[in-house]
């Protein structure tokens, strides 16, 4: 199932013309328009899931081995020192396209800082507590 809508869908059909590394019957990953490193790549599923909670279970079990092929052909093919596997779900966490995809971006010796946090702190009490609300909601 596609969103006639969806610039993302548009791609992964091949409406749409891409630089695409990679493709078959379930994905097509491209480079992206707006790299944060040379050799940044999206992850595109074509059939539509607007996020990570609406991906279907046996696409989601590809993605991340997909993601770790992909990775290790940057470092041999790019001479980059690591990559990171990002994929964001609302606004709120960056997500600027409403179809599920994930970014693999290549790291290189001595590049621009990205997808870091300064470690907060928490007290035991905060982390039981919110260990326990978590806990009430989640659905295996």
């Amino acid at each position: 199932m596609t969103d006639r809508d969806c610039i993302f869908c548009k791609i992964a059909a091949g409406e749409i013309p891409s630089a695409t590394v990679y493709e078959d019957a379930d994905f097509r990953v491209i480079l992206d328009l707006g790299p944060a490193s040379r050799g940044h790549a999206l992850i595109l599923p074509k059939n539509h899931y607007k996020d990570l909670c609406e991906l279907d279970e046996s696409v989601a079990a590809r993605v991340l081995p997909l993601a770790g092929k992909l990775g290790a052909a940057m470092k041999r093919a790019l001479g980059c020192a690591g990559f990171n596997v990002v994929q964001n779900n609302g606004t709120a966490a960056g997500q600027t396209v409403f179809h599920f995809h994930v970014h693999v971006i290549p790291r290189y010796e001595g590049g621009p800082e990205m997808v870091a946090w300064k470690p907060g702190k928490a007290d035991p009490e905060e982390l039981a507590a919110v260990s326990s609300s978590i806990q009430k909601e989640l659905e295996l």
